[in-house]
Parts: structure tokens; sequence; C-alpha cells
């Protein structure tokens, strides 16, 4: 039977001894290699391909985020799961973005890491139990926003972040009168009643940073 290989990259020593005493249990998982940073991970992975990579999402010198960008650009048969402590929409949004193939919240690794290896060893998606609602949340937002046309998301953007018309227009190269009327249409596709209600959907929606 050939050993489904796996490489740890997670800048705590110890966290990355706990894991691989964890995996080391099942006779047909091998850890293969790991990596303290993003880039002493993609370093690597030059001469280690592994059949799945479990990957913190906040390392040093390269992010877990950029560094699955960055593992999917050069070795696309490669899967991801990220780890992370952190239940944010934003986090799961660009980690999604980046092409993880699935996130473990660390304080479920003890419980979760089998499921969660053997969920993307069968080709699915996986996510904590404690993120669910976040994807399903994130499913609506996405449906919600097909509603809005490129230039309506730009317009939305800048006017949550305090953006007059006057301002937008001259950023996007087109009329105040046109922005206000982009105003308008967001606001009737979203059923929002007021600028408030705009930038509050804006802010909860990832458009700003709330932080």
């Amino acid at each position: 039977m050939k050993l489904y290989s796996i490489v740890l990259a997670d800048d705590h020593a110890i966290f990355r001894r706990g894991i691989r005493k964890i995996i080391q249990e099942v006779e047909d998982f091998a850890v293969v290699g790991e990596a303290g940073d993003g880039l002493e991970l993609l370093e690597l992975l030059k001469s280690t391909h592994p059949d799945l990579i479990i990957l913190d999402i906040s390392m040093p010198n390269l992010r877990g985020l950029e560094a699955t960008e960055e593992i999917k650009r050069l070795y696309p048969h490669i899967k991801v799961l990220l780890l992370t402590m952190h239940k944010k929409k934003s986090f799961v949004q660009l980690g999604l973005k980046a092409g993880a193939d699935g996130f473990l919240l660390k304080e479920d690794a003890d419980s979760e890491l089998f499921r969660a290896i053997d969920t993307i060893r069968r080709g699915d998606f996986y996510l904590s139990p404690l993120l669910a609602n976040i994807l399903r949340d994130l499913a609506l937002v996405e449906t919600e926003t097909e509603k809005l046309t490129r230039r309506e998301r730009e317009v939305l953007k800048l006017l949550a972040e305090g953006k007059k018309p006057r301002e937008i227009a001259a950023l996007l190269y087109i009329s105040p009168p046109t922005v206000r009327a982009h105003r308008y249409n967001i606001m009737r596709k979203l059923n929002l009643k007021t600028l408030a209600d705009l930038i509050k959907y804006a802010a909860s929606h990832e458009f700003i940073s709330t932080e």
C-alpha cells in the first residue's frame, strides 16, 4: 500500500511534534518533512512532493495564505489543509481564494485531524465543525453580491470607506451622478435603506476591514 505522505509546516516545534505523534498512529500515513516557516516550506518542496501539507496560517517570512497560493501555482496536485486558531470569516474567505482544501481549527486538532485528512484524501473539502456557519454565511454573501455588477462592487467598497461621490467619480473616471446612480442600484438590489445600512453591510461582509 502506498503511504499517504504529509508535510507539517508550523513555526511552533512543540505543536508540530504533537501533530506528528498523532499522524504516526496510522499505518498508511507518513510525515516526510517539516518546516518552521513559509520560505523553508517552499524550499523543502523542491525535493519533497507530499500528498498533503498541513500548514499554519500564521507563520514568519511567508504566511500560510501566501504560501498556499504559491504551492497551488507550483504544485497544483498537492493538497493543503490550513491550520488556524482564528474563527474569522476573512481567513476562511482568503483561504478559499488561495486554493486551500480545508480548514482545521487548532483547538479541534486532537479530535478532528484524522477526519480532516481522510476528507481531503477523498477529494472533498474539509471544514472544522465550529467554522461551518462561516462557510454557510460566505455562500449567502456570494449569492447576494452576485446581484451586483463589478462596478457596483467597486462603488460599494469606496462608499463604505467613507469616500464622497465626487472622490469616487475621480477614482473610477466616472461622473458624480453615475456614482449616485450606482449607489441607488446597490441599495435597491441589497434591500438597504440608508447609507449607514450600506456601511454596516460592507463591514460585516468583508468589503472593508473592521479591525
